[in-house]
């Protein structure tokens, strides 16, 4: 007999503001010890030394997380030209150097190469699985690989800053499975100046912002007390992208039990897929067939 998994039966998204240092698993963690939660998942993994937003979701929110790792998302970041570095960031050793030092006009031509449909190989530090290992396992071995390219759209990348004349600012908008390490690796190769991410901060994620986020040191001051509780966002942020329909009180429970029913819908394709709502609250994620939702995903009450 399995053993029941102690805590809570919470839902919601927390929108953490992740400082440098801790890996996202640590901060889940940490979020779901300090709302006493049963079960808990983060939306899109940052680099131990990245910042910003990290939404952690609880409870029924986890089966929402899918359609937030997929929603856009936006980054500053820091890269430092003229170094090369084996993990394309500043934890990495230096493998490479140059004395270049394109100019702002240079940079801003550049960038339009990284624009919409591109491919990236991923950095030889990444969690990428290669032969059922994860990549970053094999490089600290000190073996190299040949990393397969992967598609990435890029919605738009700007210069922001140019603080000196070794260091540039872009802000980068784009879908899920980007590496931002990669596109600072690929731009010094173009420039012919090599370059790696000396900072990154995730700004926002999907409906999330860094600015409406926790930081850790906040939520240790508040955990296990309704305070915390009440910065909990509700499970339906986290349908932002997927068009409501409503759910009259006689369809309630079919739908959660996983079976077709009538829904009220305006506007919306045959086959697209939709959520249901009742009261407000989301009772199933499916697709919209001729009046009817076919339950993909349902929710508990």
């Amino acid at each position: 007999m399995a053993r029941r998994r102690k805590g809570r039966d919470i839902s919601g998204w927390l929108v953490v503001d992740k400082p440098a240092g801790i890996t996202s698993t640590t901060v889940v963690n940490r979020v779901r010890w300090a709302l006493d939660a049963n079960k808990a998942g983060h939306a899109g993994t940052l680099d131990p030394e990245a910042t910003g937003v990290l939404a952690v979701a609880l409870g029924e929110a986890t089966k929402t997380v899918p359609y937030i790792t997929d929603a856009l998302k936006a980054y500053e970041f820091t890269i430092r030209l003229g170094q090369a570095t084996n993990t394309d960031d500043a934890e990495g050793e230096v493998i490479a150097t140059n004395d270049l030092r394109p100019d702002d006009a240079a940079i801003k031509a550049a960038l339009g190469g990284f624009i919409g449909d591109i491919m990236q190989v991923p950095p030889q530090f990444s969690a990428v699985k290669v032969d059922g290992q994860r990549a970053y396992a094999k490089a600290r071995a000190g073996e190299e690989m040949e990393l397969a390219a992967r598609p990435l759209w890029v919605e738009e990348l700007l210069l922001a800053d140019r603080p000196d004349a070794d260091h540039v600012v872009l802000e980068m908008t784009c879908g899920k499975g980007g590496y931002v390490r990669s596109i600072a690796r690929d731009l010094g190769d173009v420039l012919g100046c090599k370059a790696h991410v000396r900072s990154l901060r995730r700004i926002w994620s999907g409906p999330f912002q860094a600015t409406d986020g926790i930081t850790l040191d906040q939520m240790d001051a508040i955990a296990r007390t309704p305070e915390l509780d009440a910065r909990l966002l509700p499970l339906e942020v986290g349908l932002a992208d997927l068009v409501e329909v409503r759910c009259p009180a006689e369809s309630v429970a079919k739908l959660r039990n996983g079976n077709p029913a009538t829904v009220i819908a305006s506007g919306v394709e045959y086959g697209e897929e939709v959520w249901a709502s009742h009261d407000g609250k989301a009772i199933a994620i499916g697709s919209y067939r001729g009046g009817e939702l076919h339950p993909t995903r349902v929710f508990v009450a």
